[in-house]
């Protein structure tokens, strides 16, 4: 293998064997941030946003390091983390549309900060789910997905 090819590899989590960086989502209404992976170490803050989508950067033990959309994070315990995938809308008043595409017909309208299910994901539009409103989202107006990600 070369040298370019190692660095194409995808990085895998000692742990758990799962891509380095993906992203999650908080499992509960508060979860505690930690300096360091273990309980010895000293809260920095607390997220308070169950279902919010954090990335996860490294893996030790049962703790993960992530951080959030404004890039805050640390150390939390895999007990808080979930697999199930949400995004935050960026774009104020984000359209849901009923096709991926720009001039599909739009269902709802997100503001910025909803919290949302994250489904389907195409090259650039991804459907998302928040309560009733549900539709396809351009991918730059989300964070808490990869640019080239593809999602079924």
């Amino acid at each position: 293998m070369s040298a370019g090819e190692t660095h194409a590899a995808e990085e895998r989590g000692p742990v758990t064997n799962l891509p380095l960086p993906r992203y999650v989502s908080l499992k509960t209404d508060e979860g505690n941030v930690r300096r360091g992976p273990a309980l010895s170490h000293r809260i920095d803050w607390v997220f308070k946003r169950r279902n919010m989508p954090l990335e996860v950067t490294a893996e030790f033990g049962h703790w993960r390091r992530v951080r959030d959309q404004e890039g805050a994070g640390g150390w939390v315990h895999y007990s808080l983390i979930s697999g199930v995938r949400t995004v935050i809308v960026q774009e104020d008043m984000a359209a849901l549309r009923m096709r991926p595409s720009n001039d599909a017909p739009t269902n709802a309208r997100s503001e910025a900060g909803v919290v949302a299910k994250l489904g389907e994901c195409r090259p650039e539009w991804c459907w998302i789910t928040s309560g009733s409103a549900r539709g396809w989202v351009k991918k730059t107006d989300l964070w808490g997905v990869k640019p080239d990600e593809i999602r079924e």
